[in-house]
């Protein structure tokens, strides 16, 4: 009976019909399905022909059962509609994929009650780690994973002390390498764009950008904060408008922005209001996503190892659930400017463009 021929209702097909219909033993089918090496290819290839044409689909989630082990990874990411934590994703699931594991993906939202709630499913589900984004990487709820059993690696945060492990980028330099790029332009008046504060990558980048200019000798308010509630791109686009509608005198010349969603609706913004980027308004972004570079004016902006960071991620989760000499480590990578067409001097001079590596 092929599965266009069952009866609606009916049952899935189960290793005994796959056995009865190859005319082979259940542990042959066994083979087949966990240890095809062991199985003889005339064999194997009948066995692999009555799966096909019973519609056989193993119970993977009965093999881990009997096995004890679940072969699910799962990533918490903090914001979906970001492309910087899409590309997170697939470098955990680059290395998954070479371990012949799963990635299951969750999305909190910046929602603290969501992200528990997704940390409680997945402790039920007994999956075999947890790589988080965090709301607040100071959150109980991932100490009380870990006492109970549960791996974690925190993404794209530090967390105080060494009871996990974690990744991270270094964000007080990129934010330090932003504003100093604007300052070798010339530009003296700049903007912090980005918000909410309690978002420690925000506070990061601003403490940099402070830091480049009391290097450079310059009041405390050379740097104009325009906080927004949020870091997408219409919270770049009210910041645009914002920016756009201040005097003269007071409008900076140069902005940074706390990520590139918020740089790319600001870019947007300003050149719908016939603010000339970068002729009155340079601006730089940050985590240099795709999208920085196909913008209609290119966006300068301070790369992130966005891969990279997921890759790491989940190849520490790995060594901590197989390795009995694991050693939590705290890594932090090291960022870097790409300058495009969004920045150029107050002379009308362009920085010298770095060639785009190969993908």
């Amino acid at each position: 009976m092929t599965n266009s021929d069952r009866p609606t209702g009916a049952s899935a097909p189960s290793v005994k019909d796959v056995a009865a219909a190859a005319g082979v033993s259940l542990g042959t089918v066994s083979n087949v399905l966990n240890r095809p090496e062991r199985v003889s290819p005339r064999t194997r290839e009948r066995v692999e022909r009555a799966m096909a044409g019973l519609g056989f689909v193993r119970n993977e989630s009965a093999r881990q059962l009997r096995a004890g082990r679940s072969r699910v990874l799962a990533y918490v990411m903090l914001d979906g509609s970001n492309p910087f934590f899409s590309d997170v994703a697939r470098g955990i699931e680059d290395v998954a994929e070479r371990r012949e594991l799963s990635v299951f993906l969750c999305n909190s939202d910046q929602v603290a009650e969501r992200e528990d709630a997704y940390l409680s499913l997945l402790e039920q589900q007994r999956v075999l780690g947890v790589l988080i984004t965090p709301v607040d990487p100071e959150n109980p709820a991932l100490a009380g994973l870990t006492r109970r059993g549960t791996h974690v690696v925190v993404v794209d945060r530090t967390r105080s002390g060494d009871t996990h492990c974690s990744v991270a980028v270094d964000d007080v330099l990129g934010g330090r390498l932003a504003v100093e790029h604007l300052l070798d332009l010339g530009h003296r008046r700049i903007a912090f764009v980005g918000g909410p504060e309690q978002i420690g990558q925000v506070r990061d980048r601003r403490s940099g950008a402070r830091a480049a200019l009391e290097s450079a000798g310059l009041p405390a308010d050379s740097l104009v904060d325009v906080a927004t509630e949020g870091l997408t791109v219409e919270a770049g686009r009210g910041a645009g408008a914002r920016i756009a509608g201040m005097s003269g005198r007071r409008r900076p010349t140069g902005v940074f922005c706390a990520n590139d969603l918020v740089a790319l609706g600001l870019l947007q913004q300003c050149v719908a209001l016939g603010v000339r980027v970068p002729e009155e308004l340079a601006i730089v972004g940050y985590d240099d996503i795709d999208f920085a570079a196909a913008a209609a004016v290119p966006l300068t902006s301070v790369r992130q190892p966005r891969r990279e960071l997921g890759r790491k991620a989940a190849e520490l989760l790995l060594d901590e659930t197989t390795s009995p000499d694991h050693v939590h480590q705290q890594v932090v990578f090291q960022p870097e400017l790409v300058a495009r067409a969004s920045t150029r001097g107050m002379a009308g001079r362009t920085t010298p463009q770095r060639p785009e590596p190969v993908p």
